[in-house]
């Protein structure tokens, strides 16, 4: 089998401490801010950051059409920001995304990053008894819609805050933050079940 590479989309927010989890976890990485480096790359964590700004960084890249032709075959996850850009409508102000998942989200809707806070999310992974994993929430959205075939894997009160459908996934809040690497593994094994 092929060595696993999992792409970080490194033009703007925090990708390096998700390439320093990855790499703890073993798994090699490569930062991608070029459409053919998506070609070594079996998956691709978009992160957190600024939605608005990490979509411009990508269109001035050429980065645009070459992610949504990469999401067509290899999984993507999905942080925070990176999760608007999956969702497949964003309330409020029109904006650019990628229709991966069959969520609705709101931007911004636990409010400024003064606001930014830590909650105690219930993992609800199949075959795993239910964990709870304090996690960072900064400029989180909400999901407020979630189609058919989207399953919830974690909730903070309630509400949905990890979810997948498919092979792709994502988190309303920063895993990468908090040392806890229940997500980044989660990503990993669907990439391994993708590539088998």
């Amino acid at each position: 089998m092929s060595k696993l590479v999992v792409g970080v989309l490194s033009l703007q927010g925090d990708f390096s401490k998700h390439t320093e989890l990855l790499q703890h976890l073993g798994v090699e990485t490569l930062d991608v801010r070029y459409p053919s480096e998506l070609d070594f790359c079996e998956g691709l964590i978009i992160p957190g950051g600024e939605s608005t700004a990490i979509i411009t960084q990508m269109e001035y890249g050429n980065l645009t059409e070459r992610v949504a032709a990469f999401a067509k075959q290899k999984p993507v996850l999905g942080t925070c920001a990176g999760l608007i850009l999956m969702a497949k409508k964003i309330a409020g102000k029109p904006q650019f995304s990628f229709r991966l998942i069959d969520v609705e989200v709101e931007r911004n809707a636990f409010g400024p990053q003064l606001e930014s806070f830590v909650g105690e999310i219930e993992i609800e992974v199949p075959n795993q008894r239910v964990k709870i994993s304090p996690e960072l929430f900064i400029r989180a959205p909400r999901i407020i819609k979630q189609g058919p075939k989207v399953a919830v894997l974690a909730r903070w009160q309630e509400e949905p805050v990890w979810v997948q459908q498919g092979m792709h996934m994502g988190t309303t809040f920063h895993p990468e933050l908090m040392g806890d690497s229940t997500i980044h593994k989660k990503f990993i094994e669907t990439i391994k079940d993708k590539k088998s």
